[in-house]
């Protein structure tokens, strides 16, 4: 078949042809909107997920249905190490451009708050030029959002630029990737900001996105965050919304599926988004003609799995050292003998199975879960954060 005419898109982050099975999500976030247009009182989101599943794909298409409603919508990628400052500044900035209020007065004396929120971290004598520069022209507005305080500057600051979208009666929506990677201070922070935004009634909501254990760092930073947020979990696609996925983009390109391809689809992705794009690419590439067999599906694997092994398996497990990667191999033989339902295992039965005591392998451990390899939603057990890599490790003759 046409490789010119594949419609299947495995990328990160980049959105397939069609998103199967989000609607649900995508009719409570325009209730949402609408619901702050009006004044009413509503929680802010939070997409919680393994990678693949499709988290940084929804949360764009969130923010497009935020910008058609007319808000003002900024986004960022939390990372490791990085303060909230930088990034939140940059994603405000966009906010405020967005909104376009009629008052510039108005307008550059907010521009000015998130200029001295993003200058406090600059430390003591550091020179004009090595400062970073927001790309914000209006001179910074003293005295507000820069006490060094990061909790008292982040309630000033969106409790400003949400006063620009209420003028207007809109609201602005600020989008987090990857938000379990905020420091503590940050979260506890952001946490807070979000509780007084709320008892205010002002129109400015977060939408975060994260791994699974993002609920118990913000449940640990703040009590009231599972008040505060409404969480989704977003998972594998059930079979039918799969056979969407699959299906549709192929019937717009005049394509068939016969129903044992898309068996042999679902069993080998797992129903998951990212598998479904990867796999259903490769096989469009080697099917001759339509309508796609289950032989052309059986001869597709192979080279998927191949590409699957050095893009998205092998990049990540090249980022471990060989202490870490040891770890990796021994949580997926556990895995493979015993899991439990949510995919977790022991800690205490990875060092079983190394022939260690637990605590040797803590840094190891630790240093996995910093660089999102694995996670830990409850003490004692952790997971894979890439679904199936269980299975790449024991299938690969790694060093």
């Amino acid at each position: 078949m046409d490789p010119i005419q594949n419609p299947y898109a495995p990328g990160a982050g980049q959105r397939p042809p069609e998103l199967a099975g989000r609607d649900q999500e995508l009719k409570q976030f325009d209730v949402v909107l609408e619901r702050i247009a009006r004044g009413r009182p509503e929680r802010s989101m939070i997409l919680t997920g393994l990678r693949g599943v499709g988290k940084t794909v929804l949360l764009n298409t969130l923010r497009s249905g935020a910008v058609r409603a007319g808000w003002g919508t900024g986004k960022m990628e939390a990372r490791p190490d990085q303060s909230l400052r930088r990034p939140l500044s940059a994603a405000l900035h966009m906010a405020v451009r967005e909104l376009g209020h009629p008052s510039p007065e108005l307008a550059d004396q907010v521009l000015g708050t998130i200029r001295s929120f993003v200058e406090r971290e600059a430390k003591p004598g550091t020179k004009l030029r090595e400062r970073w520069n927001p790309g914000i022209k209006v001179p910074a507005n003293p005295g507000r959002a820069d006490s060094g305080d990061i909790e008292i500057d982040l309630v000033e600051l969106l409790a400003d630029v949400a006063g620009l979208a209420a003028d207007r009666e809109i609201g602005v929506a600020l989008f987090i990737d990857e938000m379990q990677d905020l420091g503590p201070d940050d979260v506890s922070a952001l946490c807070a900001a979000c509780h007084e935004l709320s008892q205010q009634g002002l129109p400015l909501i977060i939408v975060g996105a994260g791994l699974p254990h993002l609920p118990a760092v913000l449940s640990a930073s703040k009590s009231y965050s599972e008040r505060l947020f409404r969480y989704n979990r977003i998972d594998r696609l059930d079979r039918t919304a799969a056979e969407r996925a699959l299906v549709s983009p192929a019937a717009d390109e005049g394509a068939e599926f016969e129903t044992g391809a898309l068996d042999a689809l679902y069993e080998v992705t797992g129903g998951y988004p990212y598998f479904l794009q990867a796999y259903g690419k490769v096989t469009w590439d080697v099917a001759p003609h339509s309508p796609i067999t289950a032989e052309d599906v059986r001869v597709a694997v192979p080279e998927a799995e191949s590409e699957l092994a050095v893009g998205f398996f092998g990049s990540r497990y090249e980022r471990a050292t060989p202490a870490e990667r040891e770890y990796l191999r021994a949580m997926a033989d556990v895995a493979g003998a015993d899991t439990d339902d949510t995919g977790t295992v022991a800690t205490a039965a990875v060092a079983e199975l190394l022939g260690r005591k637990p605590q040797s392998l803590s840094p190891a451990r630790d240093a996995l879960l910093k660089k999102g390899l694995i996670y830990s939603g409850e003490r004692g057990r952790i997971a894979f954060t890439v679904p199936h890599f269980g299975r790449y490790l024991r299938s690969q003759q790694v060093d």
